[in-house]
C-alpha cells in the first residue's frame, strides 16, 4: 500500500472548522509522512478558502466526491451530514480506508463496517474531544456496568438547535448550569449531532450503547467544552474530565477532536510506513 520512497495521500472530506484544522497542521504535522491530495465541500467556496488560506495548490480541489476518492488512499470525513453515512459508503465500495470525524454517523451502522471487512479497508475512529478511549476498551474485557457521560458546553454552541426550540428552553434567560438534556446516546445523536459525536465514540468503545447515560449541560459561565466520562464495572472505576479548548472557527467542535482527527493520520501513515 506504501513505500518508503511514495507517501501516503489523503483528502479532506468536508472544509468546515475541522477540514480546516487539519488542513492547517498539515506543513507543520504531516508533510512527513504524507501529502494532502484532495479536498472537497458541497460549497466550492469553502474549498476555495481552504486552499488560500493555507497556501495550497487549487489542483487539489476536486469538483465532487468521485474526484477526492480517486485522488488519495485514504479519507477524512469531516461533513456531518443529513448524507454522511451514503457518503462513508461510497468510499467503502471503493475500497478506501476512511478516518470518520462525525462518529455519530456511525454508531449504529453494522452494514458499513460489515462492507469495510468485505473491501478489506478500515473504518478509523478517533478518540475526539475525550480522554481515555483505549482504558474504556481494555475495561469492556471484563464487563461494564454503567457508564455516563456528562457534557458541558458554552451557550453558543447551542444556537438554533431544533430541539433547545422545540422543549422552548430560552437560552438568554440561563444564568447558572442547567441540564438541556438527559437520555440515550442515540436521543443525544439525533437531537444535538453537531455537538455530541464523543457520546458515540463512547457507545462504539463500550460496546454496548445500552449502558451509556447522556446529560448535556450549559451556562454562560462556560468557556470551554468539558466532557466527563464515569464507568462502573468489574475492572472497578474509572473517571475522567476533559477540559477542551473551542475551536476559533466553530464553538460546537472541540480543538481536541480536531487534533485527534491529525493524530489519527499520523498512525495511519506511520503503521503504513513501519509495514513496509
Amino acid at each position: 500500500m506504501g513505500s518508503r520512497n511514495k507517501l501516503i495521500s489523503f483528502g479532506i472530506m468536508g472544509c468546515g472548522a475541522i477540514g480546516c484544522g487539519i488542513a492547517k497542521s498539515f506543513k507543520k504535522e504531516l508533510k512527513n509522512v504524507c501529502r494532502l491530495s484532495a479536498i472537497y465541500d458541497i460549497n466550492p467556496q469553502a474549498s476555495q478558502d481552504l486552499a488560500k488560506k493555507n497556501n495550497l495548490d487549487q489542483k487539489i480541489i476536486k469538483k465532487n466526491i468521485s474526484g477526492l476518492i480517486k485522488s488519495c488512499d485514504i479519507v477524512v470525513e469531516a461533513v456531518n451530514a443529513s448524507n454522511t453515512r451514503q457518503i462513508l459508503k461510497k468510499i467503502i465500495k471503493e475500497k478506501k480506508n476512511i478516518i470518520v470525524m462525525s462518529v455519530g454517523q456511525i454508531l449504529n451502522a453494522k452494514d458499513l463496517f460489515a462492507l469495510a471487512r468485505r473491501n478489506r479497508c478500515k473504518i478509523i475512529i478517533p478518540s475526539g474531544a475525550i480522554a481515555g478511549i483505549d482504558a474504556i476498551k481494555a475495561a469492556n474485557v471484563s464487563g461494564i456496568d454503567k457508564i455516563t457521560l456528562t457534557t458541558r458546553k458554552p451557550i453558543t454552541g447551542f444556537k438554533d438547535n431544533p430541539y433547545i426550540k422545540s422543549k422552548k428552553i430560552n437560552l438568554a434567560t440561563i444564568k447558572d448550569e442547567t441540564t438541556i438534556f438527559k437520555g440515550s446516546v442515540d436521543e443525544a445523536i439525533k437531537h444535538f449531532p453537531q455537538n455530541i459525536n464523543v457520546a458515540a465514540t463512547l457507545a462504539l468503545a463500550c460496546g454496548n450503547k445500552s449502558k451509556l447515560t447522556v446529560n448535556i449541560s450549559t451556562s454562560p459561565k462556560f468557556k470551554r467544552n468539558s466532557h466527563e466520562v464515569e464507568i462502573t464495572g468489574k475492572f472497578g472505576r474509572i473517571k475522567t474530565r476533559t477540559d477542551n479548548q473551542i475551536s476559533p472557527d466553530n464553538p460546537k467542535t472541540s480543538y481536541l477532536a480536531i487534533l485527534s482527527g491529525i493524530q489519527a493520520i499520523k498512525n495511519y501513515c506511520g503503521e503504513i510506513l513501519v509495514g513496509t
